[in-house]
């Protein structure tokens, strides 16, 4: 009895695997055999789980989804290494991408999922991709300053007459993709001294949302942030952005940068097709009409994908040119430590 239960089980046990191998054969989703996939978000919870709702809906895959921070995360999955449970990495800014991608631990992109994507919008070395985007910008109490008051550019805060005049969230991974940049097209010395200047002039803040509020209140008159904050509270009360203006540098300026969100398929994954099959999603028409519909106000960088009609079309931002394969998050920790930022 014992012989024939064993060979019943067994049967059952290579007739399972043999349908999921034809399933995977046939290039047929097998949602229900798949343990699904694990990604790790460090993009805006509530956007990570649009894109993942949405995907298993289409898809029947499922996933689990682990929150934590850019760094935080991009540090953990170097330490964990090719041991990392997560089959997708997705983030707010690049820094964080191109800290696991100089560790070797993501594969490469399809190139499906790359041509879906225009070349400024992702890096050089197709490791990663982008999948949605951000806008530097100086918010600015607008009960204060008139539009010939404001900064011509990124650099002009350095000058001793912005002291205490305005205010940032240096801490944080958003703060710090801006310096990045800042190091990539104006290099460390001039860097070195922009930050010299940040530490003296500046006012502190833990967060975008906080410093934003911080000019709405008249505590400081303006401060360095990204665009989508102010729009998500003026799509709410506007309580904390009603006496908020945003300032776009324009010209190609450092304070022009735009941020290019990432997402990446971990070199590990035991599930790379499901894993790839998430990235071409958000990175096509599905995932990218849910930046334009939803309340993330962050922008579509799909080809053809259209942005929230809100917001300055990333068109009109004349933003400096970027690979975001080069921003470099060990540099910029050290630069802002030396100058007692962080």
């Amino acid at each position: 009895m014992k012989t024939s239960l064993n060979r019943l089980s067994g049967g059952l046990a290579f007739a399972a695997s043999l349908v999921a191998a034809t399933s995977l054969a046939s290039g047929t989703a097998v949602a229900q055999e798949s343990e699904g996939i694990v990604i790790y978000n460090a993009q805006h919870e509530s956007l990570g789980r649009e894109w993942i709702d949405a995907f298993t809906k289409a898809t029947g895959i499922k996933v689990t989804m682990r929150q934590g921070g850019d760094m935080q995360l991009a540090n953990q999955i170097v330490q964990e290494g090719d041991a990392s449970p997560a089959d997708v990495f997705l983030t707010e800014n690049s820094p964080a991408m191109t800290l696991v991608d100089a560790a070797g631990l993501f594969a490469p992109v399809d190139k499906e999922t790359l041509d879906q994507v225009p070349e400024q919008y992702r890096p050089s070395d197709g490791m990663w991709t982008g999948i949605a985007a951000r806008s530097t910008v100086f918010a600015y109490d607008k009960t204060k300053l008139t539009e010939d008051k404001l900064p011509k550019s990124l650099l002009d805060l350095s000058d001793p007459a912005w002291k205490g005049r305005w205010g940032a969230s240096p801490a944080g991974a958003d703060f710090q993709a801006i310096v990045s940049a800042l190091l990539e097209l104006k290099g460390e010395e001039a860097t070195a001294a922009w930050l010299k200047a940040l530490k003296e002039n500046s006012m502190p803040y833990k967060g975008n949302s906080v410093a934003m509020k911080a000019v709405n209140a008249g505590e400081v008159e303006g401060a360095v942030i990204y665009h989508y904050y102010w729009f998500g509270d003026q799509a709410k009360t506007g309580e904390n952005s009603k006496n908020v203006a945003l300032h776009y540098f324009k010209n190609q300026d450092p304070g022009a940068f735009v941020s290019i969100s990432g997402g990446g398929v971990l070199k590990s994954s035991q599930h790379a097709k499901e894993a790839q099959a998430f990235l071409k999603f958000v990175t096509g028409k599905p995932g990218q009409d849910i930046l334009k519909n939803g309340t993330s106000y962050e922008y579509a960088i799909g080809k053809g994908a259209a942005s929230n009609d809100k917001l300055v079309p990333l068109a009109d931002l004349n933003a400096p040119k970027v690979d975001a394969a080069k921003l470099n998050s060990k540099k910029v920790t050290e630069l802002m430590t030396a100058a007692g930022i962080i």
